[in-house]
Formats: structure tokens, C-alpha cells, sequence
């Protein structure tokens, strides 16, 4: 608000506010300087060249109103000005114009109404001042023509009719009005949708970043505090002169620790896995965990932060499915529903003779895992299969 550039958006978002038609305005800016500076020094050449014979010095005293009137409406900012300054500046041009008309005989100096005429319909912002303006000053060029060729015989006076037709030029002006206000309510629209994408971007960016944070909780939270856990108990019991459990607890941290490098490792691979549909991000660790997969149901659209639970819970799922029974077959499904998206982790329990189970994990990953389900307003089911189906289940079901 005071000046300043926005930089709060995120790295890597344009944000270009530079009107996208200033380019093409900004020859139109010069026409109107371009028109009235050329008009004005042909005027003032032919008037030297061949000077008025009669009303010289109401000629030139008409040509100085005119002119000065043209160009302060070329350059003084018009949207500084008050409404009624406006119609003052304009008025006095069309006036002026209007009675040098049939004084100025065949010099350029006759344009200079027909160019006043186009600038009430561009410059006005009222309509009605427009063509109030511009009727009155039809009929003054038209009674002054009449005036000078019958009563006062002025030589060199134009075609009479040509007075009746210097209202025409008005529609150009509110055509040119028209256009550059089009340009302009384009030129808003288009900023506006820059600043609502760079908006969607940092809040996508910020939502990025939530769910990476949450990773991070999920994984190294858990198992961190886990590791503290049994460090402390490990010098606690060092200090009581129990070595051996206190070595046990070490031992257990490290399996903690080792167990949150591999949680890490898949969160990093499940992060990079969203850029995928899910049913195939799904597919394809299925089939790393040499497990079965099917689908049920018409995959769609779900939310990021949906598909990254159904994510983490599969790779939870098999991970504790080898640990727990090794050697078991393990089967996925993924369910699509009109308001839910299921999973369903099945395995058949221990299937190799002599196999024993690996309890070195930490726990940590199913109690996030239904930590995250809940957020999501769903729910986590992970035990016994249903009788007389040997195994175990993990049941993930969230809204879509």
C-alpha cells in the first residue's frame, strides 16, 4: 500500500503487472498531440502567408482560443480535471473552432472543429455534455457560415452544408472512448487473474508445505521420541548398575532409529510419487512389495492430502506384512466410491516353514497412520482378518 513491491509470493510465480495493453495505447496517446501540433503550424503558416482581410484581429484572436484549447486538451492529464473543467475546456474549443470556421477561409484552421467535435465524444465522460456541446456547436458553425456568406460577403468562406456535418465526428470520439475503456477493463481483468494465480500458487505452495510438514511429524516425530525414550531409560538404568537392560535399551533405540531412516525414506518416495495417479503410484508399490493389487470401482479425482495417506498406509501395510509374516502373500485393493476411496491390505500370515517374524519396528507407523486418517475425518482399521480368513488387515477408508 505505500508503494512498496509484493514479494510475499512464492519463488517461481510471475506475477507481471504491467497492463497488457499500455503497448497499444500508447501510440493513441500521440495521435491526438501528433493531429493538433500539425494542424497548428499549417494554421498559423497559411495565416502569415496569406492573412485575413477582414475581422483580422477577431481572426487571430479566434485562431490563439482555438489552438490553446486544442492543445490543452492533448496534454493537460484530463482525469485530474474537474468534471467541470472538463466541459469548460471543451465547450470553449468547440466554440472557438465553431466561429474561426468561416473566417479561416481554405486554411488547415477549418479542421480545428471537426477535431473538437471528437474530442467531446473521447474526453467526456457524460454523454448527454457530449452532445450538448457538440449540437450547440453544430449551430453556431452553421448560423456564423450563413451570417458570413450573406450578410457580411466574407471572401474565401467554405461550403456552407460542410457546417451542418461537424456534429459527425462526435461518434468517432465515443468510439475511441469505448475502445480504451474495453482496453482498459481488459487490462484490470487480466492483472486480476495474474494476482488470483499468483494467490492459488502461494496457497498451493503453502499447502505443499503443511503436508511435507506432516510428513516430517509422522515419520521423524515418532521415532524420534521414541530413540529419546529409551536413551533416557538406558542412562536411567546405567545409573541404577543395571548394564545389561540398559544396553538392551540402546540396542532398542538404534532399531528405532534405523526403523525412522526407512519410514524417512519412503515418505521422501511417496512425496515424489504424487506427481502420478494414484492407482498407479499404488500399482507401483504394490509390485516393489511383491504384493497383489486390484481395483474396484471408477478411479477419480482425489485430494493431495487423501492420496498421500492412502500412500503411506500401503507402504505401512506391506512393510509390517514382511516383517510380521514373512513369506506371507499379500493382496491390495483399492476401492472408489461415490464419497469414499478404500484400501484394504490383506495378508495370509505366515506361509515359509521355520520363518520368524521381525519385531524390530518401532509401532510408531500405524498410530500415525490413524492419527492422519482421523485429520482426513476417516478411519484406520489394522487387525485379525475375518474369521476363518487367516491374516491380518489393514483397512484405510477416507472421504473423497
Amino acid at each position: 500500500m505505500n508503494g512498496e513491491p509484493d514479494d510475499t509470493r512464492p519463488a517461481g510465480v510471475p506475477v507481471d503487472d504491467a497492463p497488457t495493453g499500455t503497448s497499444a495505447r500508447f501510440p493513441d496517446e500521440l495521435i491526438r498531440p501528433f493531429v493538433i501540433g500539425t494542424l497548428s503550424v499549417l494554421s498559423l503558416i497559411q495565416f502569415v502567408e496569406r492573412p485575413p482581410v477582414r475581422f483580422v484581429w477577431l481572426t487571430w484572436g479566434l485562431v490563439v482560443v482555438t489552438l490553446a484549447a486544442g492543445v490543452a486538451s492533448s496534454i493537460v492529464p484530463w482525469r485530474r480535471l474537474p468534471d467541470r473543467m472538463q466541459i469548460a475546456l471543451v465547450s470553449v474549443f468547440m466554440a472557438a473552432g465553431a466561429l474561426l470556421f468561416p473566417l479561416s477561409g481554405t486554411t488547415a484552421a477549418n479542421a480545428l472543429v471537426f477535431l473538437a467535435s471528437i474530442t467531446a465524444g473521447e474526453k467526456l465522460a457524460s454523454r448527454r455534455a457530449a452532445f450538448t456541446i457538440v449540437g450547440a456547436g453544430t449551430a453556431v458553425t452553421a448560423t456564423a457560415t450563413w451570417v458570413a456568406i450573406a450578410l457580411l460577403h466574407v471572401p474565401d468562406v467554405g461550403t456552407w452544408w460542410i457546417s451542418l456535418i461537424v456534429g459527425l465526428p462526435l461518434y468517432i470520439g465515443l468510439a475511441r472512448r469505448e475502445r480504451a475503456d474495453a482496453v482498459a477493463a481488459s487490462d484490470l481483468a487480466a492483472r486480476q487473474s495474474r494476482r488470483a494465480a499468483a494467490s492459488e500458487a502461494r496457497e498451493a505452495a503453502l499447502e505443499e508445505r503443511g503436508r511435507i510438514a506432516r510428513e516430517i511429524h509422522d515419520v521423524l516425530g515418532h521415532a524420534l521420541s521414541g530413540v529419546a525414550m529409551q536413551l533416557d531409560m538406558a542412562d536411567a538404568l546405567h545409573a541404577e548398575g543395571r548394564d545389561q537392560d540398559a544396553n538392551e535399551a540402546v540396542r532398542r533405540a538404534r532399531a528405532l532409529a534405523v526403523s525412522g531412516i526407512g519410514e524417512t525414506r519412503r515418505a521422501i518416495h511417496a512425496l515424489r510419487e504424487d506427481t502420478l495417479p494414484l492407482p498407479e503410484t499404488i500399482a507401483r508399490i504394490a509390485h516393489g512389495g511383491t504384493a497383489g493389487f486390484e481395483i474396484q470401482g471408477e478411479p477419480g479425482g482425489v485430494r493431495v492430502e487423501v492420496a498421500q495417506a492412502v500412500i503411506r498406509t500401503a507402504q505401512e501395510a506391506i512393510t509390517n506384512a514382511h516383517r510380521h509374516a514373512p513369506g506371507a502373500e499379500v493382496h491390495l485393493l483399492l476401492d472408489y466410491t461415490d464419497r469414499l476411496i478404500r484400501l484394504t491390505v490383506t495378508d495370509t500370515g505366515t506361509a515359509e516353514p521355520g520363518a520368524r517374524p521381525n519385531d524390530s519396528g518401532s509401532g510408531m507407523g500405524l498410530v500415525g497412520m490413524r492419527e492422519r486418517a482421523s485429520l482426513l475425518g476417516g478411519t484406520l482399521y489394522a487387525g485379525p482378518a475375518e474369521s476363518p480368513a487367516p491374516g491380518w488387515t489393514v483397512r484405510l477408508e477416507l472421504p473423497r
